[in-house]
Order: C-alpha cells, then structure tokens, then sequence
C-alpha cells in the first residue's frame, strides 16, 4: 500500500478496502459476506438470494458458476428449506419476456453498452423456457434492434435469446454489416444466427464479439 492508495482511476488518502470474488452470481457473495460476519442468514433472504443465484447462472449451468456457487446454494437451500430445483422451475415460469415485454423493452431491459476497438456497441440478452413464441416476434425484435443502434449510433446491437432448458441461443444482430460478415456462427435467418451451448454474455458472447472487432481493425 503506498501513502495514496488507487484502485483504477480512483485515488484515495487511506488504505482501501475491497473484495475480489470470480463467482457465478451476486448472491453468492451477500451470503459469504453474512457468513464472514458471523450473522445468520434469515430463511426469507436466504430464499431470495437462492433466486438470485438460479436467475444469474441459469440454474448453475452457466459456465460462469463456481463450485463456490453450487456450495452457497446447497447452505442457502436447507436455510430456507426450499428445493433449488423447484424454486427454478417456478421463478423460470412466471413468464416469457418475449411474451410480456414489448419489442423495445426486450432490447433494453438487460442492456450493457460497451466501447472497444473504437466501436461503441450494446448486448443484450433474455431467457426463454423454449424458442416457441420466438418466431412471431423475430421481425419487431430486429426492427427494435435496428432503432436501437440508429438512435443510440451504434456500431451494432445484439441480443441474446437464451434457451434455458436446452441451452442454445439465437444471436440476433444489427449494425455494420462489414462486421456482421464475421460473424461466423450458422445462420438462422437475415442478421440472425444459432449459438449452441452459449448462455454467458460476459465469458461466452463477449469475448467472440471482441475477437471479430479485433480482427476487423487488422
């Protein structure tokens, strides 16, 4: 630790305190911070937080979960008493995003923007227990998607339609095209294509959209 301690681009005049945990999901490190402490986890939050875990690792399929994650689960379970499997399968559903959120709130209700390679972009991504609604609303969703990179000049936008049972997903993409080129998964359909056994935006999706810039800027 140095007199001015920096974490990024912040600076400040005592040592700094933070923690670093690579896990799957956010909850996971709420209850390991409850456990840290010595406090009990109340069997509502545990239930909560159980959740959060099944939404943020696709009921630990994702590749982003840890074994750290599957261990909190297992705690948090007998905490609040509540079957993770069970819990799933009634939080998963409660209902389709692509039958309840109109074309527009399905681009942006999880919406990260990035800017890498000069380019400035967005991904976006939802869950669906199947692709059977996805068909009626893949024209507004690319109209949407197109809009969206207009408005907001984008280099381009894409969406992410996770299959959480079966685990592929459709990769929906608007923007310059001499990029969509790259994209080298197999086509669906105009600006569309299938990625099986991708469900991770950030370990999955991310790191193929940044090689494709990449090797449009050589």
């Amino acid at each position: 630790l140095s007199d001015s301690p920096r974490l990024g681009g912040f600076a400040g005049p005592s040592p700094l305190l933070f923690g670093n945990n690579p896990v799957g999901a956010t909850g996971t490190i709420v209850a390991r911070r409850y456990k840290q402490a010595g406090v009990a986890v109340p069997p509502h939050l545990a239930g909560l937080l159980m959740a959060g875990l099944i939404s943020d690792t696709l009921k630990l399929t994702s590749p982003t979960t840890t074994q750290t994650d599957r261990r909190v689960m297992r705690e948090l379970a007998e905490i609040a008493g509540v079957e993770p499997a069970a819990l799933a399968e009634e939080i998963f559903s409660v209902g389709s995003p692509l039958l309840t959120l109109s074309a527009e709130q399905v681009i942006t209700a999880d919406c990260k923007a990035y800017e890498e390679e000069g380019a400035r972009f967005t991904v976006s991504q939802i869950e669906e227990l199947s692709f059977s609604h996805f068909p009626e609303k893949q024209e507004g969703l690319l109209k949407a998607l197109g809009e969206h990179v207009r408005s907001e000049r984008l280099f381009f936008a894409a969406l992410l339609v996770t299959d959480i049972n079966t685990h592929p997903s459709l990769l929906l993409c608007c923007g310059d095209q001499e990029f969509l080129h790259r994209i080298d998964f197999p086509a669906r359909g105009p600006s569309m294509w299938e990625l099986a056994g991708v469900v991770s935006r950030k370990k999955q999706l991310l790191p193929y959209l940044l090689q494709c810039l990449e090797d449009r800027a050589r």
